[in-house]
């Protein structure tokens, strides 16, 4: 997770210069919203080695649950700088409608965004893979951001040819545009995945459902209930109520939970689980929500 932050932050880095010195050639307002889109990432990844490194550290006495929430809280900052930079993009879209301009060599342009989508092209491929090694919901926005380029990269080539090739003026500002809009709802996709995790929403229903069959699925094990899930960054707590016959004593009921706890753990790695036991049939009275 580390190694995929820095390789973020080098990569938006990197493609700020190019795209600095392209656009001071061209004028192309497209490209400059690559530009911003670039400067952006770069704040984002910054924002996001900051949390990787917050969330890895290990529980401690005042954290106990970890500090895995750092992640969904770069989340949110990367959300304003994505909101804000697709303002700014805006707003120099609308200038370039009202006020068309040429653009120059756009020969460099189109050179400048074919090693962006190689540069791009490689740090998704590799944030896919620590992605899928760690689940890191700031890893995978970062993500989001560069797949994202990876689309507008090519959008600004198209707007770049066509330019040149038809005279097209208003090709330029359009895509512009289009990709102003595409950053926005980026933005509110990302969000929405950090409020559920800072919110504690449960898992996912597949999820949920995959606990209460391995649950249900060991033979001493008649039933449960107030199941409760959480994620915090790559964290994931799950809980609940295991429901036993209650002639068993102590140690055969520990046996068993541990047991199901031993399965639940194997479906879901690192998984911190808390199970209560409970005689089956015994009701009881509880103020909080009931999860079953």
């Amino acid at each position: 997770m580390r190694l995929a932050s820095l390789a973020s932050v080098g990569s938006a880095l990197l493609l700020i210069v190019l795209k600095l010195g392209a656009f001071l050639q061209t004028g192309s307002v497209s490209l400059l919203s690559t530009l911003f889109d670039s400067a952006l990432d770069a704040a984002a990844s910054i924002v996001s080695l900051i949390a990787v490194r917050q969330a890895l550290v290990p529980p401690d006495a005042e954290h106990r649950f970890g500090h895995g929430k750092a992640e969904p809280l770069a989340g949110l900052v990367q959300v304003a700088f994505i909101l804000g930079t697709s303002v700014l993009l805006l707003t120099e879209v609308i200038d370039r409608f009202v006020t068309p301009q040429p653009i120059e060599a756009p020969e460099v342009g189109v050179a400048v965004m074919i090693i962006s989508l190689l540069v791009t092209g490689l740090l998704i491929l590799f944030q896919r893979h620590v992605v899928r090694r760690t689940g890191s919901i700031a890893i995978r926005s970062d993500q989001a951001h560069y797949a994202t380029d990876f689309l507008v990269n090519c959008s600004v080539i198209a707007a770049l040819v066509l330019s040149a090739a038809l005279d097209w003026w208003w090709i330029d500002p359009a895509i512009g545009l289009a990709i102003a809009i595409f950053i926005a709802a980026t933005a509110v996709r990302i969000g929405k995945d950090a409020l559920d995790m800072l919110m504690d929403r449960e898992m996912d229903e597949a999820d949920r459902t995959r606990i209460k069959e391995i649950v249900r699925g060991h033979p001493e094990v008649l039933n449960l209930h107030d199941l409760r899930t959480r994620a915090a960054g790559r964290d994931r707590f799950i809980q609940f109520h295991l429901e036993l016959e209650g002639s068993l004593n102590l140690s055969d009921a520990h046996r068993i939970s541990d047991a199901v706890e031993t399965d639940v753990r194997a479906a879901f790695p690192g998984a911190e689980v808390i199970i209560h036991e409970d005689p089956a049939g015994v009701v009881e009275r509880r103020a909080s929500f009931r999860y079953h």
